[in-house]
C-alpha cells in the first residue's frame, strides 16, 4: 500500500474524482472543501455532483467505506500530508482578469498548516506567471519556508470534462510541470499509480501556458465554427453541410457551431492566456470570445424574429427553453449560455425551462418532464443536445405545443422534416424553413 498521504484542496468536478481514484489506489486521502454540506455528503459516501458520471458514485462510497477516504473544512488536515493537491476555482473577474481569492485563501491557508518537505501540487488552471510569482510567494510566507529548500512545488493542471471525469483522468496524458527535478519525480510517483497516459514533464510556467493554450485553442475552433454558421445563415444554406464537405479535405477539422460556449475552463482560460501574455496585446483571442459569447443572444435575435413574425408579442408569448446545463447529459450550469437566453424572455406569460438534470438555474426552477414542459408552448428553444430530445419528433412538438414553432441551437432536427411538418423552424446555421 502507497505510504503517502495525501490532501485533497477543493471538492468539486476535480477535486472528488482525483481524490477517489487515489484512495482506490490505497493513498490515505483527506478532502477539504469550505462548504461543510458538500464534506458531510461524501463522507456519507454520497456523490454530491449532478449528472451522470459513470462509476464515480460507486467507487466514493467504496473509498469512504474502506477509510481510504475522508472529508472536513477543516486545513490542519494538512499538518502529516506528505503531498497537497489544490483544485480550486480560478474564476475571471468583469473585466476578464483572473480572480485568485480562492486559490490565495487556499495556498495561504495550505501554508501555515503544512510541514517541512510537502509537496504542492496545482491542479487549478491559472495564467501564465502565476505559480512564481503568486502561489509560491504565499506559501513561503506563511510560515517563512523557503520554496525548494523546505517545501516543494508542481503544477499538474487538470484535463477532466462532466461526463468523463474518471476516464480523463486515467486515460489523457498530463502535463506536469515542476520547480525542480525532485518536485517532478515525487509528483510523478504519485500521478502514475492512477493514470494510464502519459506525463510529459517540463517547467511550471510552460505548464501553465500549455493549460490556457489548449483550452484557448478549442474556443478559437469553436468561434471560427459559429461564424461560418452566422454567414451561412445569411447565404440561407446549412453550415452542417458546408463542414461536412470542409472535412472531407485533408487537413481540415471544422468544429461545430452551436448556441454558446459554456462551463467552467473556455469562457475564463482564453482571458487567463491574455492575461499572462497581456505584453504581446493578444487581439484573435479576445475576438474569438466576443464572437462565443454573442451565440446566445443570436439565439435570442432568432427567437424574436420567429415570434415577430407570427404577430406574437413577447409578453405574451409562452416560451419553452430546453436544456440548462453547459453540455449535454451533465448537469453542470456553470456560465451555461442558456443563462443569458433566459433572462431575455423573463416578461413572457409564460416562461418555461426544461432539463433532466438540473433543478434549478439563476433562480428560476426547471422541469424535468418533458411533455408539461411543451404544453402550450407558442416556441421552443433549444440549447442543448440531451440525448433525451433526440426523440422528440415533429408530430410531437405538433401535439403539444400551441402554435408549433422551433429556435434550433445544437443541430438536434432537420430543416427539411420540420418544413414538410409545417413547423416554422430556424436555428445556428441553419437554412430558413
Amino acid at each position: 500500500m502507497p505510504k503517502e498521504k495525501l490532501a485533497i484542496v477543493g471538492l468539486g468536478y476535480v477535486g472528488i474524482p482525483l481524490s477517489v481514484l487515489l484512495a482506490d489506489k490505497g493513498f490515505d486521502v483527506v478532502g477539504i472543501d469550505v462548504s461543510a454540506e458538500r464534506a458531510m455528503k461524501i463522507n456519507e459516501g454520497v456523490l454530491p455532483l449532478k449528472g451522470d458520471e459513470p462509476e464515480l458514485d460507486e467507487l466514493l462510497a467504496k473509498a469512504v467505506a474502506k477509510g481510504k477516504l475522508r472529508a472536513s473544512t477543516d486545513f490542519s488536515m494538512c499538518s502529516d500530508r506528505d503531498a497537497i493537491f489544490v483544485c480550486v476555482d480560478t474564476p475571471i473577474n468583469e473585466s476578464h482578469k483572473p480572480n485568485n481569492s480562492r486559490l490565495m485563501a487556499a495556498v495561504t491557508s495550505i501554508g501555515e498548516n503544512m510541514r517541512k518537505g510537502t509537496l504542492v501540487i496545482i491542479e487549478s488552471t491559472i495564467a501564465p506567471g502565476t505559480m512564481m510569482n503568486v502561489v509560491a510567494p504565499a506559501l513561503e510566507r506563511s510560515k517563512k519556508m523557503k520554496m525548494g529548500k523546505d517545501f516543494k512545488l508542481a503544477h499538474c493542471p487538470e484535463r477532466v470534462m462532466p461526463g468523463r471525469l474518471l476516464y480523463n483522468l486515467r486515460n489523457y496524458d498530463r502535463v506536469l510541470g515542476g520547480l525542480d527535478k525532485q518536485s517532478i519525480a515525487r509528483a510523478s510517483s504519485i500521478y502514475s499509480r492512477i493514470m494510464k497516459g502519459k506525463l510529459h514533464p517540463t517547467d511550471l510556467t510552460t505548464a501553465e501556458v500549455v493549460k490556457t493554450t489548449e483550452n484557448t485553442y478549442r474556443d478559437v475552433q469553436i468561434a471560427f465554427a459559429n461564424e461560418v454558421a452566422l454567414i451561412c445563415e445569411t447565404l440561407d444554406i446549412d453550415a452542417f453541410e458546408v463542414r461536412r464537405l470542409v472535412n472531407s479535405c485533408p487537413f481540415r477539422d471544422m468544429h461545430v457551431p452551436g448556441a454558446g460556449v459554456g462551463g467552467h475552463c473556455l469562457p475564463k482560460d482564453p482571458w487567463l492566456l491574455v492575461h499572462g501574455g497581456k505584453a504581446a496585446k493578444p487581439k484573435l483571442i479576445p475576438t474569438a470570445r466576443e464572437v462565443n459569447d454573442g451565440m446566445p443572444l443570436h439565439i435570442v435575435d432568432l427567437t424574436m424574429k420567429m415570434l415577430a413574425n407570427a404577430k406574437i408579442d413577447k409578453r405574451k408569448a409562452c416560451v419553452t427553453i430546453l436544456g440548462a446545463s453547459f453540455l449535454q447529459e451533465s448537469g453542470d450550469i456553470r456560465n451555461s449560455p442558456t443563462i443569458p437566453v433566459m433572462r431575455s424572455f423573463k416578461s413572457c406569460t409564460k416562461l418555461t425551462v426544461h432539463d433532466p438534470y438540473v433543478t434549478e438555474i439563476d433562480g428560476v426552477d426547471v422541469v424535468s418532464d418533458l411533455r408539461s414542459a411543451l404544453e402550450g408552448a407558442d416556441i421552443a428553444i433549444f440549447m442543448v443536445a440531451h440525448s433525451q430530445y433526440a426523440s422528440i419528433t415533429p408530430a410531437t412538438l405538433k401535439k403539444f405545443m400551441r402554435t408549433p414553432r422551433v429556435v434550433d441551437g445544437r443541430n438536434i432536427f432537420s430543416t427539411e422534416k420540420m418544413k414538410k411538418a409545417g413547423i416554422a423552424y430556424s436555428g445556428i446555421g441553419k437554412r430558413l424553413s
